[in-house]
């Protein structure tokens, strides 16, 4: 059974399944997080898995756009729901977020994605940063 974070779904409301990958990354006492504009909102790096494209090749790609970063390492560590309007695509989702542990390995350049910015917080700021009640239980469990 997967876990459910944030507000129950609506009766009656159709909501799209959106698979996305996540990811924690710990480095030297710290945590990569994005912050997305124009929130802004804090997050652990990640989203949506491309029609045809693996979780892993997903959690690479989507952790480079929102971060500037390449990670090494990813292990899966679990996944929840979540029901929530994205504007950006105009429609209700059910989100089936599913969270993984990397490393961060070197710094290529500057988020490619628009709006976001990446930055380091420690576990404990992370925890109460994060905007997605899932990402931070992940944060807490994992981290702390």
């Amino acid at each position: 059974m997967t876990m459910r974070f944030g507000t129950p779904p609506e009766r009656g409301r159709r909501y799209v399944l959106r698979p996305g990958v996540y990811a924690i990354l710990p480095r030297g006492g710290r945590l990569l997080l994005t912050e997305q504009a124009p929130g802004p909102e804090i997050q652990l790096p990640g989203g949506g898995i491309d029609p045809g494209e693996s979780p892993i090749v997903a959690l690479h790609r989507e952790v480079e756009e929102e971060t500037g970063w390449c990670i090494g390492r990813p292990t899966r560590l679990g996944a929840f729901r979540r029901f929530t309007y994205m504007p950006e695509y105009d429609l209700w989702a059910e989100k089936l977020c599913t969270i993984y542990a990397a490393r961060p390995i070197h710094r290529r350049g500057d988020p490619t994605e628009a709006g976001h910015r990446a930055l380091w917080m420690t576990p404990q700021q992370a925890v109460h940063a994060l905007e997605n009640t899932g990402d931070a239980h992940f944060v807490q469990v994992f981290c702390l």
